[in-house]
């Protein structure tokens, strides 16, 4: 044989020898990172995967496989979780009998009612999903009690710990995970609709209302609306539900609708704060299931955060520092502001029935109503100390003569007139508090171009999907009109892994990151 013959066919087997004598120390190092029993201990396995010499695209073809998986214990399985804050959590999972670990199975959540009656973390009951079964799939049963009920982050914390868990050792379809609830476990799943987005595909609230968690004891001025955009929302609420009937859910739920949530209403007129309408609804909450999947890298996102140091991250945006900066967006739709009725203004503004101030050319003032008066009496009624002015009209319809009875300096005043009060439309509503700053961005990709609409946020990290994004091209991003970021990205495999130990999830890998810093 010619010696350059011979020198390319050593090469040659040079070239094909390298990549098996590296196949076992990759090998190893996936089954040791697939192995971990956490996303904590997963980001201590990577580096011997990083050592191994194993290309990006191969490592993110491995990754887009996942583990393999093997038998399970199958019926009702139950397992503990240990929180950051070493709460300890108990839960249940339904699996089913014919598990087969070659499937990717959905998996729903069931949050349970009666939060304030449970004193510890003891599961009850059977830890079955019961009467609410519905298709073939793993049920998670966790359990809250008073001092770690559902709208918590200590709750919201253990959902996405539990979600991590149950991937670990069954085979499951990270786009089909649901969050639904009953009563406290309705309104629960509002409150993880708000903090934790990233790993479920919908939410579905059945006898819960979002504005429970208004409650000044609840509210920890760091609950955001618009964050209920992420996901759709099937709710279930009864006309004769003595807690929440559908009277007082109703304009929560249009002014979610109106502020862009996508809310699949389901009201029922004749029950009670129960589930008798299960057997009714079952097929209908069983198809909104099956046809929303799990977007995992949804191509518009919104997320509003306050200064806290968990829920910043939302699928492939993470805020990192707030901070209002010059060219932030002066006006964003916001869920939050409720827009109230048009009401009837007299003209006054009063503590009590003590008026502190008289509105020029009002219906008070031409009345001749000043400041200082208190109102004793209306139309020979007297009027309670603890009311407000307004509040003794309410019932007064315009067009009536009306006549007061005020002590003004001391002295008794008869005053009378029309009412003829001025329709004006008040300020929103606020759902929910405001403390402290807060920062929201809304992103919108079209190929690779980012356009984010910011309010009160000074840095924030986009996760880049070789999914998601043309690596080759140059990415652009697009922050209130200005241009913040123009060039080609690198994919490292040290990003890939750092985001596949975290998220644990083979639909949703990301090669690059991608910093913005807005104050710059």
């Amino acid at each position: 044989m010619p010696r350059t013959a011979t020198i390319l066919l050593a090469l040659l087997a040079l070239v094909i020898a390298v990549p098996s004598a590296q196949r076992p120390a990759v090998d190893a190092a996936f089954d040791e990172f697939w192995a971990a029993p956490s996303r904590e201990e997963a980001a201590l396995r990577f580096d011997p995967i990083l050592r191994s010499g194993v290309s990006f695209d191969e490592a993110y073809r491995r990754l887009q496989r996942g583990r393999t998986y093997g038998p399970q214990p199958t019926g009702v399985v139950g397992l503990t979780n240990i929180s950051a804050t070493r709460v300890e959590h108990h839960y249940a999972l339904n699996i089913p009998e014919a598990y087969d670990s070659t499937r990717r199975y959905q998996v729903r959540f069931q949050l349970h009612g009666g939060v304030g009656g449970r004193a510890t973390n003891a599961p009850v009951g059977t830890g079955t999903v019961g009467a609410l079964a519905g298709a073939e799939q793993i049920y998670a049963i966790p359990y809250a009690w008073v001092d770690s009920p559902w709208w918590s982050d200590d709750q919201a914390l253990n959902l996405v710990a539990i979600v991590d868990a149950i991937k670990r050792r069954y085979n499951v379809d990270e786009n089909r995970i649901a969050v639904s609830g009953v009563s406290d476990g309705g309104t629960g799943a509002y409150y993880v609709a708000m903090r934790e987005t990233t790993p479920f595909a919908s939410f579905l609230p059945l006898n819960g209302y979002l504005l429970v968690l208004a409650a000044r004891d609840i509210d920890d001025g760091l609950i955001f609306a618009n964050n209920l955009r992420a996901k759709p929302i099937f709710a279930v609420n009864g006309g004769r539900d003595p807690l929440y009937p559908t009277r007082i859910v109703d304009p929560t739920i249009e002014q979610m609708k109106r502020g862009g949530v996508s809310v699949d209403y389901h009201p029922q007129p004749n029950a009670a704060h129960n589930t008798s309408w299960w057997p009714d609804v079952k097929a209908t909450f069983e198809a909104f299931v099956r046809d929303h999947p799990r977007v995992p890298l949804p191509d518009t996102l919104t997320w509003e955060v306050g200064n806290s140091v968990e829920h910043h991250r939302a699928h492939w945006l993470v805020i990192d520092r707030l901070g209002a900066q010059k060219d932030d967006a002066k006006a964003l739709d916001d869920v939050n502001d409720m827009p109230v009725p048009p009401s009837p203004d007299f003209g006054v503004r009063s503590n009590g029935t003590r008026i502190n101030r008289v509105m020029a050319g009002s219906n008070a003032d031409r009345i001749g109503l000043k400041a200082g008066d208190v109102v004793v009496r209306l139309n020979d009624q007297s009027v309670s100390s603890s009311m407000d002015v307004g509040e003794a009209l309410e019932d007064t319809p315009p067009g009536s003569k009306i006549e007061l009875l005020v002590a003004r300096d001391n002295l008794p005043v008869e005053l009378s007139g029309v009412y003829q009060p001025a329709i004006v439309q008040g300020p929103p509503k606020h759902l929910f508090a405001r403390a402290g700053t807060s920062g929201r961005v809304d992103l919108t990709r079209a190929g690779n171009t980012v356009t984010a609409v910011t309010r009160g946020v000074a840095a924030f990290t986009l996760l880049i999907s070789p999914d998601q994004f043309d690596f080759p091209k140059p990415v652009k991003v697009v922050a209130n009109g200005r241009t913040v970021f123009n060039a080609k990205v690198q994919n490292t495999l040290a990003t890939l892994l750092k985001y596949a130990a975290a998220d644990n999830d083979r639909t949703m890998l990301f090669g690059a990151e991608i910093h913005v810093d807005l104050a710059r």
